[in-house]
């Protein structure tokens, strides 16, 4: 399968022995490839995609490695903003609510809300938190964002949204309380005041 996967993108794999490098007893109890894996950061290592599993409790995550060749499908974050399930959850209405706005970027669902939307677990809470994804290729001012602020302040959940540079990624709250950031990038966290531009050596 050719494809270029990003950070949150979900992807289902071939059979179970296509998920390598993961220890934790837990996951050979509790996951196989029926369910997806979730794309991280990292650098890649001959060939493979950086993956997590997700498990049942919030504590069970595991970090493992996947072939390009034994991924059979992908979804991604702005593929799950039209839910077609679960609409009686607060995040899911929150989510309905936010598509009524016309955006200048692209955006999506990550978390918690977004596995249930692309696989129908039963993995929410009546307090999850809505976690979203914008795409920001291009670097953008602080101001650009207070819409999408007043929109979330009137969701019926907490929403926490990361922007996602060349770079890396960042949450919009602290960028926008402090002006610097913690960018995640694949070779780990730097503090950063301009998460587009690129780290000098």
């Amino acid at each position: 399968m050719n494809f270029a996967a990003r950070p949150h993108d979900l992807l289902w794999l071939r059979h179970d022995a296509a998920l390598l490098g993961v220890t934790e007893p837990w996951v050979a109890e509790l996951w196989n490839h029926q369910q997806p894996v979730v794309v991280r950061r990292d650098v890649r290592k001959d060939g493979l995609i950086p993956v997590g599993v997700r498990g049942q409790a919030r504590h069970q995550r595991a970090a493992g490695w996947v072939a390009p060749h034994d991924v059979t499908h992908i979804i991604s974050p702005e593929m799950l903003v039209v839910p077609a399930k679960l609409n009686d959850h607060p995040t899911v209405q929150a989510l309905v609510m936010l598509r009524q706005h016309p955006w200048s970027w692209e955006w999506g669902v990550t978390g918690s809300t977004g596995f249930a939307l692309a696989t129908a677990l039963p993995v929410l809470h009546r307090d999850s938190d809505l976690d979203l994804l914008i795409r920001a290729p291009q670097p953008r001012q602080p101001v650009d964002f207070a819409r999408w602020q007043q929109a979330l302040a009137a969701l019926p959940c907490r929403a926490d949204t990361q922007i996602e540079t060349p770079q890396g990624g960042f949450a919009l709250n602290e960028w926008l309380r402090s002006g610097r950031v913690l960018l995640k990038t694949a070779r780990g966290p730097r503090l950063t005041a301009n998460p587009w531009a690129e780290e000098t050596p």
